[in-house]
């Protein structure tokens, strides 16, 4: 196929463009033709995320959903507009979890051809790294880690407070990504900051558990890469994380979300003695069989494209 790759920066570490690269890698193994440029002819699907960037819908279009807003410190709404308009004009929507579907639906309605694919690792790569090997992290018996683009929903302080209440007396944990909001003064707990995605794998591959207690998120690919490395991941029950956190996950319990704007940068606290079982089916991680998932869907408005012409 020859796909055009709409509003995807492979130069960002974000959440979706970092995925946006391993789908594109993997489209490209599998004998794909991409393009980022939007001048591109000959065009089969187009593949847009989170909103159009293109004057003109010249091919059919699949729109890939990192999420909407619904923070009250924000004009959600006007922000949310563009997404919106995005999501009508398509012809396939893809959610990357159940939770992003059924807050997406809430406020846009349902589309008539809409998928949920989660996130996938590439599992590969992450199987030919090492473990990470540190004089430091050496001296404990168990390593933990947690990584993110710290902000206050991504609840780095409970991360944190969960290890030092549930951790074994010779562990440490590690703490990697920019502006972490909680730093404490522990032996135990390191802030590493950024580091390379090869870098971040080789420490979840150390790790014994990941930590993402975040609030209300959609599919964050660091649990994907970390489950896919073999951690137990500890999570809330609160928005699509549980979903690829695997059957062994220790998810932490919250009370249910009307899906109602809220303070997304105030989250309620939480309650470690409050665990349940994960009872979310287990997402597929392989980068490749979400991959396939995806040149379906791109295939079938494609040909249901030609089938009209």
């Amino acid at each position: 196929m020859n796909i055009l790759l709409d509003n995807v920066d492979f130069s960002s570490s974000s959440g979706p463009n970092s995925f946006g690269k391993k789908l594109a890698n993997a489209l490209v193994q599998k004998g794909h033709n991409l393009s980022v440029d939007p001048l591109t002819l000959n065009v089969d699907a187009i593949l847009t995320f989170i909103m159009t960037n293109l004057k003109v819908k010249s091919s059919p279009m699949a729109l890939r959903l990192d999420g909407i807003y619904f923070n009250t410190a924000q004009d959600y709404e006007t922000l949310n507009a563009p997404i919106e308009m995005t999501y009508r004009i398509s012809d396939a929507v893809i959610f990357q979890s159940r939770f992003n579907k059924l807050l997406t639906e809430h406020y846009f309605g349902e589309h008539e051809n809409s998928h949920v694919i989660h996130n996938g690792a590439d599992i590969s790569a992450i199987d030919n790294i090492a473990p990470l090997r540190h004089k430091i992290i050496d001296k404990y018996d168990e390593v933990w880690s947690c990584a993110s683009s710290w902000r206050p929903h991504k609840r780095l302080k409970d991360n944190v407070l969960y290890f030092l209440d549930h951790s074994p007396k010779n562990s440490c944990l590690v703490v990697a990504g920019a502006s972490p909001d909680f730093v404490i003064d522990e032996p135990r707990v390191f802030y590493v900051g950024p580091i390379d995605w090869m870098t971040l794998a080789s420490l979840y591959k150390r790790s014994e558990k990941f930590l993402h207690l975040a609030w209300l998120d959609h599919c964050p690919n660091v649990v994907v890469d970390a489950r896919a490395a073999g951690c137990q991941i500890v999570c809330s029950s609160a928005g699509g994380t549980k979903e690829i956190a695997g059957k062994d996950a220790i998810v932490i319990a919250e009370d249910p979300w009307d899906l109602t704007p809220v303070k997304l940068y105030n989250p309620p606290k939480l309650d470690f003695t409050k665990t349940q079982k994960n009872d979310s089916k287990s997402a597929e991680l392989d980068i490749n069989l979400v991959t396939d998932k995806y040149v379906d869907i791109l295939s079938g408005i494609s040909n249901n494209e030609d089938s009209k012409g």
